[in-house]
């Protein structure tokens, strides 16, 4: 299986500075930004959470996207079996996923703006979140490692959290109560 190896980045509110140190490093847009609203599907035992696995469906624009990941392996990158498929009827699929017994157990939605180099040996993508802003680099450890330190960053700062498990964590900083990680979340 394709293997997807990937960090984030807190970022901080100045995504004006960040841009311009993304340009700076030799970044070009690849895809302007746009609206994603992610759900996790799941049986109602989460079976797939207790075993590390992801089972999303993805809406960016008019495509759907079903993406699989495997339990992460150790190490400083989240580094994990992934698969993707564009989906041409995502309500549909949704009802097939209901009916082998696997609903919505987490929704998440935020704003992607991805950059690449001319050569193109990886991804670096800007997240806009309810939770704050991130960048993900996506492509090989050392791909990874250079991109990161190239933009002022440095291992320790290396997240490999899920959105949900970071979702958790604002939730439980802020004293909410964790639903889902959308726009309109309380904040407090």
């Amino acid at each position: 299986m394709p293997t997807e190896n990937e960090i984030k980045l807190s970022i901080g509110s100045d995504l004006d500075g960040i841009r311009r140190r993304i340009h700076d490093a030799g970044f070009e847009v690849h895809k302007k930004r746009i609206h994603e609203m992610n759900t996790v599907f799941d049986t109602p035992g989460f079976d797939l959470r207790k075993s590390d696995k992801l089972l999303r469906l993805r809406q960016v624009g008019d495509q759907t996207i079903l993406t699989y990941k495997g339990p992460p392996r150790p190490g400083k990158h989240k580094s994990r079996e992934e698969l993707e498929l564009t989906v041409s009827d995502g309500n549909t699929f949704q009802e097939i996923l209901a009916a082998l017994g696997y609903a919505p157990a987490f929704r998440y939605e935020k704003f992607r703006t991805e950059y690449q180099q001319p050569a193109g040996h990886g991804v670096l993508t800007v997240d806009e979140t309810p939770i704050g802003n991130f960048l993900e680099l996506e492509g090989s450890p050392d791909w990874v490692d250079g991109n990161a330190k190239l933009l002022g960053f440095k291992p320790s700062d290396y997240i490999t959290k899920s959105y949900g498990a970071l979702y958790l964590a604002y939730s439980a900083e802020k004293g909410i109560s964790p639903t889902d990680m959308v726009f309109s979340l309380p904040l407090k």
